[in-house]
């Protein structure tokens, strides 16, 4: 059997990859670290939790000696790396935590990798998980991010993410580990935490809050439904070459105030409210500092290479999003109060 470390899986995309490998590989072992900060939530994977070839471990990546010990205990064979600091507003605030998470956290997974596979490097894998916003703005209409557009973040987010990048293809070069990176454009689906724009447009719609949208809502951004990106990093990691880096995309580009009037009208059709009744909860706000303008992947080569193309369009991927929501109030509702930061406390800390 193998043992597998996947980082930050009580996250958003993290749990939807901890459950696909779960369930799809009976002969890897699965290890979820996560540190349950705020954006953690173990109540993501309550149908795998008592699965044989699951382990969940509480511990932090900036924690250099927990990371080595945990590497000399189960002897990883591979290592799919997704836990970071995600939410740009946060990193505005406080870009420091961003540097510490995001690369720091990632220079230390890096180091207990090399020193447990130490002359064997070869016969492992680190695979990073990072951002499409990491290459900045697209200003033309016409222009895509490649694998290979130059690097421009604008943010501290995307600043420390492109960091990390690098740090990982320096691990490469200098130390010759094996190491694939994708970079992904906007998830969407179950389990996201309310402080993204579709979960808390879901979730205000129903309290009757405003909608705030940032400045005029013209910003583009490609969405992606977030089983087909787990299916993506499962194809990536198992076929995915040595120093490659794949771009995952929708093919699939909404302005927000788009998104959010689409959102209003599914809501509407779903709470049985007349059409446009949603709609009038829409606030425009002043606009976050540094919005980049678009984001569009081309996702042409892990399609090619790989085989991988997305499964949902986007109207009944947001179909999905909302009846889950709808029909997880609960779990909603755990987030917004923080009853959910106990979960761990009562389900797992006394086993």
């Amino acid at each position: 059997m193998k043992n597998i470390l996947i980082t930050g899986g009580a996250g958003f995309i993290g749990s939807h990859v901890v459950r696909l490998f779960v369930n799809k590989y009976p002969d890897y072992h699965i290890y979820n670290l996560d540190a349950l900060t705020y954006a953690g939530n173990l109540a993501n994977l309550d149908d795998i939790k008592d699965k044989s070839n699951y382990t969940f471990v509480k511990g932090d990546i900036n924690d250099a000696a927990f990371l080595t010990d945990l590497f000399a205990q189960h002897r990883f064979d591979g290592v799919i790396h997704l836990a970071a600091e995600s939410h740009v507003d946060r990193s505005i605030t406080n870009p420091l935590a961003f540097v510490m998470t995001n690369v720091i956290g990632t220079v230390n997974l890096l180091n207990a990798a090399k020193q447990q596979w130490k002359d064997e490097l070869d016969k492992h894998l680190f695979y990073h998980v990072s951002t499409d916003e990491v290459y900045g703005s697209l200003h033309n209409p016409e222009d895509f991010f490649l694998e290979t557009t130059p690097y421009d973040p604008q943010s501290p987010y995307s600043a420390s993410k492109a960091s990390s990048d690098h740090f990982v293809r320096a691990y490469r070069n200098t130390y010759k580990m094996r190491t694939v990176i994708s970079n992904c454009s906007n998830n969407y689906g179950p389990n996201q935490f309310p402080e993204k724009l579709l979960p808390l447009m879901i979730h205000n719609i129903q309290k009757n809050k405003p909608l705030p949208v940032y400045g005029k809502g013209e910003n583009v951004r490609d969405w992606l439904f977030v089983i087909d990106h787990a299916r993506a990093i499962d194809m990536v990691y198992h076929e995915g070459k040595d120093g490659e880096t794949y771009n995952i995309g929708g093919f699939n580009e909404w302005k927000n105030i788009d998104i959010v009037h689409l959102l209003c009208r599914v809501m509407d059709k779903k709470l049985g409210r007349a059409e446009g009744e949603s709609a009038k909860l829409i606030t425009f706000v002043k606009d976050r500092a540094g919005h980049d303008l678009r984001y569009a992947i081309d996702a042409t080569k892990i399609m090619n290479e790989l085989g991988w193309k997305p499964s949902l369009q986007f109207e009944e991927g947001m179909e999905k999003t909302v009846d889950w929501y709808l029909s997880n109030n609960d779990w909603l509702e755990n987030i917004t109060s923080g009853v959910y930061q106990s979960y761990y406390e009562k389900q797992y800390a006394e086993r």
